[in-house]
């Protein structure tokens, strides 16, 4: 959908920081709405949509349960 949003779970990458939350969330907002940056009178319903998608999206990364494989014992 939007080639610019990068995936931000493990193991694609690591120590993800709010404002790579922030940031996907930006662009997924304006991608759907069409707007780079909205008018004034349309701010605050799009600054309020980047906040909701910004916290769905850490809900989302710190609730995954992801398949890990085991850690090699040492002498294994």
């Amino acid at each position: 959908m939007c080639r610019s949003i990068k995936t931000l779970r493990e193991p694609y990458t690591s120590d993800v920081t709010d404002e790579d939350v922030r940031a996907a969330a930006l662009q997924y907002v304006r991608k759907i709405s069409g707007f780079r940056a909205p008018s004034a009178r349309n701010a605050e319903v799009f600054d309020r949509a980047v906040e909701t998608v910004a916290a769905a999206t850490q809900a989302l990364l710190d609730e995954l349960h992801l398949n890990r494989p085991a850690a090699r014992q040492p002498g294994a």
